[in-house]
């Protein structure tokens, strides 16, 4: 039996987000700081976690969700007219942590995707309903925003130094189970955890062996300091439950999703190097003389582009950012994500035989050419599709290499032909009848000719398929 990523709460669920900006930034509470200090009852805590749960629990908090779904009959009956759609409440339960003492609170996206109605209760058990400010499911982090009036909430630091080192003791504080608020206890088992091969991650997991079950989600990850560390997101496991490796989205990219959202943002810009690499085998470390298979080497280089002005260079080995081991081309993606668009960051490369050190500026990926999103119709296979430009922008939106070069790519499917013909959301179109595909426009140009048999060129997956279609 093969193991499964496992998404720890129930539910899936969404609210309408709204714009916390209409206060002043002077008027918002800042985030706290960790203390980067041991509890006070050094002696206490050598026996008992409890003088750290005792400052950590009142700031993690559960969340409900609730959506409203339509249920079908059985086509049989319906097909006599005895039978109708019937709606029906779905719920689920999941954590949260409290970041801002004005009610500021970070979860899973996973936890409240989809809810119409979304419940914060604290500790204390009372009750706030919750709106969604921001929610990223690449990352699957959310931020909500309850109101208790002029009230301070307890809240937890956001310890993003980067200092934790395998084998610290954590806890994880949630709600497994609808049980209540849990406390278990372990170690950080692993550092850096990316779950892709290509070197495209979004973040770099804490792995961790404390007990980790469905209700969890969203919940705290903390050190022995008290701060919080990570929040709690998945599983791996046979079996559904907690087998002692769970996963953790790291606090760096946790405080970028709330500052995003506590500033007015309801999407996160994540920043773009400008090069694209590949994971340094043993094989190709042989080749370039390195010492050992680490590192990210440099494949390709985008125009103009941060790393292009800073005068990185095909061949390249990026050996460290920011002063920290580079392991692999997913490092240099989180690195660099991690950091908000026009921060600095030093990169350390190996070129030939010499070591050197690159400044950086970091930036969005660049949205050119323009998006010009449009919803094609017509009798033709594209006929319910959305299509826009491909630019890195996109590409990142869509979780996709930014390095796939310029066309068409197909970005939602609506009710229409292309949904019956098997079009997906990230087809790059190249071809339609022999006739190259640039933009949007040489689109809605070839799909105007007359005529109702179509061939078809995509890029899925990496793979060209051509295809025929009737119209």
């Amino acid at each position: 039996m093969h193991a499964h990523r496992v998404l720890i709460p129930a539910l899936i669920l969404l609210a309408a987000c709204s714009d916390p900006s209409s206060r002043s930034n002077a008027q918002q509470p800042a985030l706290a700081q960790p203390t980067r200090a041991a509890p006070s009852e050094a002696l206490t805590m050598k026996a008992s976690f409890a003088p750290v749960v005792k400052r950590a629990a009142p700031a993690v908090v559960n969340i409900s969700s609730k959506r409203l779904v339509r249920q079908s009959n059985d086509p049989f009956w319906e097909f006599f007219g005895l039978g109708a759609p019937q709606n029906r409440i779905e719920g689920s339960l999941g954590s949260g942590v409290i970041v801002r003492s004005d009610g500021i609170i970070v979860t899973n996206n996973h936890v409240i995707a989809g809810g119409q109605e979304i419940t914060v209760a604290l500790s204390d058990r009372r009750e706030f309903p919750a709106k969604v400010l921001l929610s990223d499911p690449r990352l699957d982090l959310a931020v909500l925003k309850i109101d208790a009036g002029a009230e301070r909430l307890p809240v937890l630091a956001i310890d993003d130094s980067g200092e934790a080192q395998v084998g610290d003791l954590v806890l994880a504080i949630g709600d497994p189970f609808g049980v209540g608020q849990t406390v278990t206890n372990g170690i950080i088992s692993a550092l850096n955890r990316t779950a892709d091969p290509n070197g495209e991650a979004v973040t770099a997991y804490i792995q961790t062996d404390a007990a980790i079950n469905p209700g969890n989600s969203g919940g705290a990850l903390v050190d022995m300091d008290g701060d919080l560390i990570g929040v709690n997101s998945f599983i791996v496991s046979r079996s559904g439950t907690s087998s002692g490796v769970g996963f953790a989205v790291p606090a760096a990219m946790v405080r970028r999703v709330v500052e995003t959202a506590a500033g007015g943002g309801h999407t996160l810009v994540r920043s773009w190097l400008g090069a694209h690499t590949q994971t340094v085998t043993g094989e190709i470390a042989k080749s370039l003389g390195l010492p050992s298979p680490q590192g990210a080497l440099v494949a390709d280089i985008w125009p103009g582009g941060a790393a292009d002005r800073a005068g990185l260079r095909q061949g390249d080995v990026i050996t460290a950012v920011n002063g920290r081991p580079v392991i692999d081309a997913s490092t240099v993606s989180y690195a660099v994500g991690a950091v908000r668009p026009g921060d600095t960051l030093k990169v350390g490369i190996r070129r030939g035989s010499a070591n050197q050190v690159l400044t950086f500026r970091a930036e969005a990926p660049p949205a050119t050419p323009a998006r010009d999103e449009q919803l094609l119709q017509g009798r033709h296979p594209f006929d319910g599709a959305t299509v826009v430009n491909l630019s890195p922008a996109v590409a990142d939106e869509l979780g996709l290499d930014p390095f796939l070069g310029k066309g068409v790519m197909v970005f939602k499917i609506g009710r229409g032909f292309a949904l019956n013909a098997g079009i997906q959301p990230g087809d790059l179109i190249r071809r339609i009848n022999g006739r190259d595909i640039g933009n949007v426009a040489d689109m809605r140009s070839a799909l105007s000719a007359p005529g109702g048999q179509w061939q078809v060129t995509i890029i899925r997956g990496g793979q060209e398929i051509t295809g025929t279609f009737r119209t």
